[in-house]
Parts: C-alpha cells; structure tokens; sequence
C-alpha cells in the first residue's frame, strides 16, 4: 500500500491514493520495487499523473522529422511542406500517424485521434483499447474519452503493466528493457531511472 505522505514527498496528487492502491491490489504491483517502478514509468509518461492524453501539437519541422515516409512507413510525411498542413491541428495528426495501425481504420475514419495515447501509461490504438476494456470491464472501443480519465487512465496502465511482464523486469531492476516495454523505446530513460531511484527511497 502506498500513503498519501508517500505520494506528497513524491509530488504526486494525494486524491490518486485510493485509485494507486486498487490499481496495485488488482494487478499484483506488491513489492517497493515494482510500485517504484511503475510510479516512475506512468509519471514520466504522464507528466507526473497530471496528464491524461498525448500532447500533439507537434510544429511541421518536428512532424517531418520523427515521421519521414519511407519504405516503412508509408503513412509518414514526404516533405516539410506536407507537414506544415498538419501543424496546429492535433486531431489531423493523431489520425495521420495512428491511422491504418494498431486496429485502427484509415486515416480519413479519426480512429487515430479517437485511439490516441491514453491514460498514465498512454495506451495508444483501438487494439489495445479493445483488450484492455475487455480485461477490465469496460467498453472503451465505444466510451474512449473513459481512458483519459484518472480512474480508468490508471486501470489501463495496470493492465498494460501486468500484460507486458514489467513486474518481473523491475524486480530485476532491468529497467532498459522495462522502459522499451512501456514505451518501444528508450525515450527519456535517465529521467525514468532517478524517478525510479527516488520512489525505491520514499517507498522502502
């Protein structure tokens, strides 16, 4: 059990105590080392559970540059000049970049921007949208604003960690792969790490 002087020294907001816990209990996040470690993936993913869906408001340079059209990635973006039809509109974005994947339809069908990061550990995708409603009860293929709330953000975290085996890698304290399980990559892992480090401290 985490308590709400934990959270406060991890300045983390105290009304998430309760949702913590049960989140911990169902999904079996029992040992200071997992608890620290999913505290730190879900704030770093999450600004520090205070932020429920994926920022898009990506500037066309940026776009251009983390999504190229190759060979791959057909979806991607041919030139700057394409891009900056993108720029300022998140919507647009999310249903370029997601659309045709992840059980998503097609670009022109918005499941991208319906389907968007998700919850404290950004669930992206109608797939995992469907399974984790499933798991938990929940239609959120239908109700996904339900995903962005901080209840249920919290429960699609937890299945995410429980169906990715990142209890087993914190206990190793792996946190290279456990940080390519939460995020496919290694997208702020020293920021990951110290936050990790800090929570095993307020939590032992």
């Amino acid at each position: 059990m985490v308590t709400a002087e934990q959270l406060k020294k991890l300045h983390i907001n105290l009304a998430l105590t309760d949702a913590l816990n049960a989140v911990f209990q169902r999904f079996n996040i029992n040992t200071p080392r997992q608890q620290a470690a999913f505290l730190a993936q879900c704030g770093h993913e999450s600004g520090n559970f205070t932020k429920l869906e994926e920022d898009l408001r990506y500037r066309a340079a940026t776009l251009f540059k983390m999504f190229p059209l190759t060979p791959k990635r057909k979806w991607g973006f041919a030139s700057l000049e394409e891009a900056k039809t993108y720029e300022g509109h998140p919507e647009r974005i999310a249903s370029r970049i997601y659309g045709g994947r992840m059980g998503n339809r097609d670009e022109k069908s918005g499941d991208g921007w319906l389907y968007r990061g998700s919850g404290n550990m950004q669930l992206t995708g109608a797939a995992n949208f469907f399974h984790a409603g499933k798991a938990l009860g929940i239609d959120l293929v239908r109700n996904p604003d339900l995903a962005r709330t901080p209840e249920i953000g919290l429960q699609t975290a937890g299945w995410y960690w429980s169906t990715h085996k990142c209890n087993e890698l914190a206990e190793k304290a792996d946190w290279v792969a456990l940080t390519k399980a939460v995020n496919g990559g290694l997208i702020g892992y020293d920021d990951r790490v110290a936050h990790t480090s800090l929570a095993l401290n307020v939590l032992v």
